[in-house]
């Protein structure tokens, strides 16, 4: 890619976000609190916005905007022209990318965490924070990250797999159904953010738990619930490769619920950092991290969802869930994990860009030249 010469003391980073995903508005809220926490004595910052009809919008930053919200970071990216001239401006976009140094991508869901934005970065040779291409791509799949996990001996929840490719499709027999028990859960494989996830605690409302998951999703998971208390872990990789794991964080919900997308978004689920796990199931939980950080080829950053149910020999913990990026609102799971264990936002921010670039340097230059 031919870029023009840069002479720039601070290194230059676009923060892409939206997209045409479900989570479109989960991903603005993610990019204004990057935006807002970038250093700019350190970094400057062109915000990207993709419309949820796939419109590249180029931003400006504007540094004196001291608390970024949604409405805020969408009127730097804003674009007046009628919704029918919008072109799908792909090219605007690429474009913009070769005069950066970095991109920050933070989509949540498919074209931004599923590997698609990761082979546009990878195809033009940008250097970008985060999981790579296949990481991404398995990590947003439930059903590989699980098979791939098992594969490395890791406990992983259990369940069905129904896709329109098999013989009975989305039929669950009485046999699977006695094998799952109640309550189930019934998921979109390739989908986050608990959308489109329900809690199934009679068989009679699985036909609405699977029309809903279909909703956004032709491949659909149905699991048994793990009775015991929910644990995140986030694991950072170091510019050197070092991998940290933070305090764990429990997910706290009243008896008989679950942390569905109101608990996370709306009404605000019951977040704590318990100080009753034994100091060593802490340290299993943060080797098994690393081990899932391993096996998923991950890169710079992950959050791994743990079930902590009561086993013969003690507390065995089982993969719930991964996300190669989680919600990066000063709110979410993985920076208060991080700003717990005394990385804050901004001191977060700089390990991922500096990975990103550790790890762009250690590699061969690829990329199409335009």
């Amino acid at each position: 890619m031919t870029t023009q010469p840069n002479s720039r003391r601070k290194t230059h980073v676009a923060v892409l976000f939206g997209g045409p995903s479900s989570e479109y508005e989960i991903s603005c809220a993610s990019a204004a609190s990057i935006i807002q926490h970038l250093d700019r004595s350190r970094y400057e910052v062109t915000p990207i916005r993709v419309t949820p009809e796939g419109h590249w919008v180029i931003g400006k930053d504007d540094p004196s905007v001291t608390v970024l919200d949604v409405p805020a970071v969408l009127a730097l990216t804003s674009d007046d022209a009628p919704q029918a001239d919008r072109p799908r401006n792909l090219v605007a976009g690429v474009e913009t990318l070769g005069y950066i140094d970095v991109a920050f991508p933070a989509f949540h869901g498919r074209y931004g965490e599923d590997g698609t934005i990761q082979a546009l970065f990878e195809l033009v040779g940008v250097p970008y924070v985060g999981n790579g291409l296949t990481a991404s791509a398995v990590g947003m799949d439930k059903a590989w990250t699980k098979a791939l996990l098992r594969e490395a001996g890791l406990r992983v929840t259990g369940g069905l797999v129904l896709t329109d490719s098999t013989s009975a499709p989305f039929a669950v027999s009485e046999e699977d159904r006695t094998a799952i028990g109640l309550p189930a859960f019934v998921k979109p494989a390739r989908e986050g953010s608990s959308v489109g996830v329900s809690r199934v605690d009679d068989w009679a409302h699985l036909p609405a738990a699977l029309a809903l998951a279909r909703r956004t999703d032709d491949k659909v998971l149905v699991e048994p619930a793990v009775i015991g208390r929910e644990v995140d872990v986030a694991v950072l990789e170091r510019a050197d490769g070092r991998l940290d794991c933070g305090p764990p964080l429990e997910i706290a919900v009243p008896s008989g619920g679950w942390f569905d997308y109101d608990a996370k978004y709306v009404s605000g689920g019951a977040l704590r950092f318990p100080d009753d796990l034994p100091p060593d199931l802490v340290e299993v939980l943060h080797d098994q991290a690393r081990r899932v950080f391993r096996a998923l080829g991950c890169s710079g950053l992950l959050r791994v969802d743990f079930f902590l149910p009561a086993g013969p020999d003690g507390i065995e913990p089982v993969v719930n869930e991964v996300n190669t990026f989680p919600g990066f609102s000063s709110k979410s799971q993985v920076p208060s994990i991080w700003a717990k264990g005394g990385i804050e936002f901004p001191q977060l921010l700089n390990i991922l860009i500096e990975t990103a670039l550790a790890r762009s340097r250690s590699q061969e230059p690829v990329g199409i030249t335009f």
